[in-house]
């Protein structure tokens, strides 16, 4: 016998009160009340027990949407490109379909695509960095790619810190120091000079474990005539570059998806070329509130005429990058004798200023400047170091914003 019968019986029959039936079976008042209602509504379907199956359950979707997850999931895949939940989500709104990331990271654990990872370490866990600008910072490495004939080849990356825009993807036999500050300069002719280049210690990029005394490589030289700040990861620890890391993931995985596996040096190019259009143009990324890479290169607005680049030594103070890449950094006038600092943003703001003319001031017009403006303060004084040209733009950007983080 039910619990329900053995309560709504004595009272129905016996003629107990509710209030006795309550004391009597240990239950509450309330739901010796709701009881006798349903029995007076229902009859003797009060005594058997509910399902206790919710009147709404806003994760379930259709079957029609389950399907077109899976199926977004298996084009994805076969098509070399990312297949997480994240991605299949960017997907469904934008073909019109709400549901959650969680909803959908359900619906491939029942079907079997994805398997649970419990002991997968956290992403909160990571301390992640990214530059403030783009062409703050860019990153550099090169990864192996087996050729259909076997013959082994190098992908050389030069990686956008901020956007995770791919500036320059090239496939060479084998990548040396003078493919690296070749593929340098053509990049930054481009999409100008940046501030900083971030990279591994190999052997094309640095010199200072060589295991001999003295010396700098190609790239060291080009960047310290640029007066460009070279930075390097520490070694063993590949996650300080790890967002050109994680790119080698990505184009090789794309690349082993493709049907017709490449022969030559140009037709792994010519891949390399696709698939760098799907990449940067329409390839949402995660780290970037799920927009394109393009989007995030060109958050700004700006598309300044970059400066051709000098080579070797050559490169003097005149032909130092200028602003690169900000059309409100290129309108800057800055003095060449005032450099502004952390400490003094809040004056350094009169000694430059953006110009609201319909011609801006040339970007290198600060390099030629024969003097320093009166409105200079003591805090902003005339540096015994040049300024640093290829920050210049950012350090224009900071003042007219009023400092750092604004953006």
């Amino acid at each position: 016998m039910s619990k329900a019968r053995a309560i709504i019986l004595p009272i129905h029959i016996e003629g107990l009160t509710q209030s006795e039936a309550a004391t009597r079976y240990n239950v509450s008042k309330s739901w010796v009340s709701k009881l006798m209602t349903r029995y007076r509504n229902e009859g003797d379907t009060a005594f058997e027990p509910r399902s206790r199956r919710p009147n709404t359950s806003p994760t379930k979707v259709s079957d029609e949407l389950t399907q077109h997850i899976v199926n977004l999931r298996i084009d994805l895949t076969h098509r070399g490109l990312d297949d997480g939940p994240e991605t299949i989500h960017w997907h469904l709104t934008r073909d019109g379909h709400h549901v959650s990331i969680s909803t959908i990271r359900r619906r491939l654990l029942d079907t079997g695509l994805i398997e649970p990872a419990p002991k997968k370490r956290p992403k909160s866990s990571y301390i992640r960095f990214e530059a403030d600008l783009p062409n703050e910072t860019w990153q550099s490495d090169f990864t192996h790619y087996r050729l259909a004939n076997g013959a082994d080849t190098e992908i050389l990356v030069w990686l956008d810190d901020h956007s995770h825009y791919a500036l320059s993807v090239t496939s060479h036999h084998r990548v040396t120091g003078a493919i690296v500050v070749s593929t340098f300069d053509q990049t930054a002719e481009l999409h100008g000079f940046p501030a900083s280049v971030l990279t591994d210690n190999g052997l094309v990029y640095t010199t200072r474990f060589a295991g001999y005394p003295g010396g700098r490589n190609g790239l060291e030289t080009r960047l310290a005539a640029l007066d460009i700040d070279q930075k390097h990861s520490r070694p063993n620890h590949p996650t300080t570059c790890g967002k050109v890391e994680r790119f080698h993931q990505t184009v090789k995985k794309w690349l082993t998806a493709q049907p017709d596996q490449p022969t030559t040096i140009e037709q792994l190019q010519t891949l390399i070329d696709e698939f760098l259009d799907e990449y940067n143009q329409r390839r949402p990324h995660r780290s970037l509130g799920r927009a394109t890479p393009a989007i995030a290169y060109q958050k700004l607005g700006q598309q300044a005429a970059p400066r051709a680049p000098t080579t070797g030594s050559d490169a003097t103070e005149s032909t130092k990058p200028g602003p690169s890449h900000y059309a409100a950094a290129a309108a800057c006038t800055t003095s060449p004798s005032v450099e502004p600092t952390k400490g003094s943003r809040a004056s350094s703001s009169s000694t430059t200023s953006i110009s609201g003319s319909s011609s801006p001031t040339p970007a290198n017009s600060s390099a030629t400047s024969p003097s320093t403006p009166t409105s200079a303060t003591n805090h902003a004084s005339k540096q015994t170091k040049p300024p640093n040209r290829g920050f210049e733009g950012f350090r224009c950007l900071e003042t007219s914003l009023g400092g750092w983080g604004r953006i």
